[in-house]
């Protein structure tokens, strides 16, 4: 019975094609939303994940996300070195400054800045140059994307010309030396990443009382985080945020606080609607035409059961086919644009979640036909 079905479903080859395409389109797109989403949330904490190796951040109480920077005194740096279980703590500088530069053009710029002697915190992967450089005088490194992107200048055959070691650019009126070029994790809002020191950055900035972003912390060995957490925010009156738990404090701001979440949400439910119209009636059609074959398999015996079976068979088939179609092309198109400014971030959840809107349109579309088949009555094969 289960070789008929499936003779049924693909005799027809409009009509089968016609369901699968409402499947891939459905999950295509689904899928493809899914990954944007989850592409710009990661962006969102970039730099975090860029940063992997302390433990706890600690932060004034009142920071909400990784940009929202509420600057603290010098002088916390040394009560956390004094506290029990801290293997080491660094300070961090991050902010916005405008570049300027040599053909007198100014661009927005993440600026971070490292511990001096450590430099942790540095970009994960250096492309030219070392990060050992940031020690020469007037020196910084700059990401890829931003030195041949917003940070390049044209020649003078018109082209832009990428920002390269030796370059110079200005930042608030002190000459930076480009020292390396690094490859950094895209942010949300897609400036140049621009690396120093942490005391040349401090010279960079603005003058203002307090300049200490935040305090990077490492725990001992042995020594729970929540522990030392709990310690830190004891003596400290500060909030020590595990690295995790910072990226989700990030993503639930911006979830909150953007459109991002509904507007996406408003492109996956159409597509799923969508999907489950064009699906649910090409099937229902399909069923309607085939209603003579199924009285035939009544007439012969066949129970209500049998015939529920085929058709979930039938409805299971199309959705394999055109979730693997459909999710097929939603790869091919993240694939395409991985070095390009789109978000696509393509999370094994995502398919998870795809797969059982994908199921979910086959068994309504399946429901749509069953009721018909239900109550069909043998004789209508010997009707006119």
């Amino acid at each position: 019975m289960n070789r008929i079905a499936l003779k049924m479903l693909v005799g027809d080859r409009a009509k089968y094609v016609a369901i699968i395409m409402g499947i891939v389109f459905a999950s295509m797109l689904m899928t493809q939303q899914m990954a944007v989403f989850c592409g710009i949330m990661a962006r969102t904490f970039s730099f975090i994940t860029d940063l992997g190796q302390p433990d706890i951040w600690v932060m004034d109480p009142k920071v909400q996300f990784i940009e929202d920077v509420k600057p603290l005194l010098d002088t916390t740096l040394l009560r956390i070195r004094g506290i029990e279980g801290v293997q080491w703590a660094v300070p961090l500088y991050k902010g916005m400054m405008k570049v300027r530069l040599e053909n007198g053009t100014f661009q927005n710029c993440n600026i971070i800045g490292l511990d001096d002697t450590t430099l942790i915190g540095g970009p994960p992967e250096m492309v030219q140059g070392s990060l050992a450089d940031l020690r020469r005088a007037e020196g910084i490194i700059v990401d890829e994307v931003g030195a041949r992107g917003k940070l390049a200048q044209p020649g003078p055959d018109g082209r832009l010309v990428q920002l390269k070691i030796g370059d110079t650019v200005e930042l608030n009126d002190r000459r930076a030396t480009v020292v390396g070029i690094c490859k950094v994790t895209r942010t949300f809002q897609s400036q140049p990443v621009i690396y120093t020191t942490y005391t040349r950055a401090t010279t960079f900035a603005p003058r203002e009382r307090k300049l200490l972003s935040f305090v990077l912390v490492e725990a001992r060995p042995g020594i729970s985080i929540d522990e030392l957490r709990a310690r830190i925010e004891r003596v400290t009156g500060l909030a020590a945020v595990p690295r995790d738990q910072f990226k989700w404090m990030t993503v639930v701001y911006f979830m909150k606080m953007t459109g991002i979440p509904i507007n996406i949400g408003i492109g996956m439910l159409m597509s799923f609607f969508v999907g489950t119209a064009i699906a649910g009636l090409t099937f229902y059609n399909f069923t309607i035409e085939n209603l003579r074959h199924f009285g035939v398999l009544k007439a012969m015996g066949a129970g209500n059961g049998m015939l529920l079976r085929m058709i979930l068979l039938q409805a299971l088939l199309v959705g394999c086919v055109g979730y693997g179609i459909g999710v097929g092309i939603a790869s091919m198109f993240g694939f395409a644009i991985r070095n390009t400014e789109a978000a696509f971030l393509l999370l094994p959840q995502a398919l998870a979640i795809s797969a059982g809107a994908v199921l979910l349109i086959c068994m309504l579309s399946a429901v749509i036909a069953i009721r018909k088949v239900m109550k069909l009555e043998p004789a209508i094969v010997f009707k006119g």
